[in-house]
């Protein structure tokens, strides 16, 4: 991370190859999970419309809402070591408990969508797994091949059912004597279901947007740090202060640690390479989309769905055009001539140069490519600025 940027861990080199003067190297960017500037462009290509996984399965014109399940503290140390198959049968509990709270509620077999993010950290960095799920605003009768609109999300429901399937699910994952107590400790302190959070009732009206704004959010938990740097007060060598606004209270709480404290509290919800925190179910699922794309697209028409509070892709902005954002400038322009410049260099630390345009075009590639001689007549550019940086190749 603390590497993101700087040419020394590699680069690509850019070059005018119209007049030769102007070169840029744009230097390789980390992909670290504590990288802010990486993180953000993830986030991009995490919600863009085309090409990458959000775009690919959400549908255009679908309401969507965002569904909260947590863990209660007492239940929170069976997560921390039971292990990533714990976690991934946790993200299968979410998904039953609303596709059943979604049937109740339409009162018909039905077939939703759902996208879950696993989080595992809380507001103060410390470990505190819970679920974050985008679902579709109601789904497909399979029997009829109909859509069912849901208007009105039972919410006092959806805390009962969490809290079965959560309580229910640990007591069949992990099996013990010990699990069985805690689960019944459990029952009885939460008699009206387990802490969720969901818009009441009908979809709110002015919920444009409301599926890209939460996606992003959604997209920094997965690749960012469970803390921002504005929010560390002071580091003198030893002790990390930083701040958090508590859940409970609504207010500001400060934290003094050490620095390998600290440290260990962030590490901790790096989770292991090939584990999916972002998984896709039901209509949200690739395998499954372009089966039921039509339905879906069919009931938005009938219902004239496609105007509010419906899902909009928003565009992939490249490195070109962020760097144009910020400065005002096009990095690929040429400073003196104002022609294209074309790549001529990558170069890893590791690996050296991975490609060489001049060495290219010293093989006879470019010639070949183009269909020129040796004569030199009709030399393009960057013919023209492999003859001035390598001497005697022409006559």
């Amino acid at each position: 991370m603390l590497g993101c940027g700087d040419v020394a861990y590699g680069y690509s080199s850019y070059m005018c190859f119209h007049c030769g003067w102007d070169e840029k190297k744009i230097a390789f960017s980390c992909k670290s999970g504590f990288c802010l500037s990486c993180g953000k462009v993830y986030v991009d290509k995490w919600v863009a419309p085309r090409g990458y996984p959000i775009g690919q399965v959400l549908h255009p014109g679908l309401m969507y809402r965002h569904a909260i399940l947590t863990v209660p503290d007492g239940l929170r140390n069976y997560f921390y070591h039971g292990g990533m198959e714990l976690l991934g049968e946790f993200m299968g509990w979410g998904v039953r408990c609303l596709e059943d709270v979604l049937n109740r509620a339409t009162r018909r077999l039905v077939k939703g969508g759902y996208i879950v993010v696993l989080q595992t950290a809380g507001r103060s960095g410390g470990y505190n797994p819970h679920l974050h799920i985008i679902m579709t605003s109601g789904g497909v009768d399979e029997e009829k091949g109909r859509w069912v609109e849901l208007k009105y999300f039972p919410y006092e429901l959806l805390h009962k059912k969490w809290g079965y399937y959560l309580l229910s699910g640990l007591r069949e994952f992990i099996d013990n004597q010990e699990i069985e107590e805690v689960v019944d400790q459990m029952w009885k302190r939460y008699p009206n279901g387990l802490v969720a959070h969901i818009k009441k009732g009908q979809v709110p009206e002015k919920s444009e947007g409301l599926a890209t704004g939460t996606l992003r959010v959604l997209a920094k938990y997965v690749v960012s740090p469970p803390i921002s740097i504005r929010r560390i007060i002071s580091y003198d060598g030893e002790q990390v202060s930083y701040w958090y606004k508590d859940h409970s209270t609504n207010k500001v709480r400060k934290e003094c640690l050490s620095a390998f404290r600290f440290i260990g509290r962030m590490v901790q919800h790096i989770l292991p390479k090939g584990f999916k925190r972002v998984r896709y179910y039901g209509l949200q699922a690739t395998r499954t989309f372009n089966r039921v794309k039509e339905v879906v697209s069919e009931a938005i028409r009938r219902i004239g769905r496609a105007v509010k509070g419906a899902y909009r892709g928003i565009g992939l902005k490249r490195y070109r055009d962020r760097y144009q954002e910020v400065s005002g400038k096009d990095p690929f322009v040429c400073s003196r001539c104002g022609s294209e410049m074309d790549l001529c260099t990558i170069w890893h630390p590791k690996y050296g140069i991975i490609y060489d345009e001049f060495k290219e075009m010293e093989k006879g590639k470019f010639e070949q490519r183009l269909g020129i001689g040796s004569g030199g007549v009709g030399i393009p550019g960057r013919a023209r600025v492999l003859q001035l940086s390598l001497p005697g190749l022409w006559v």
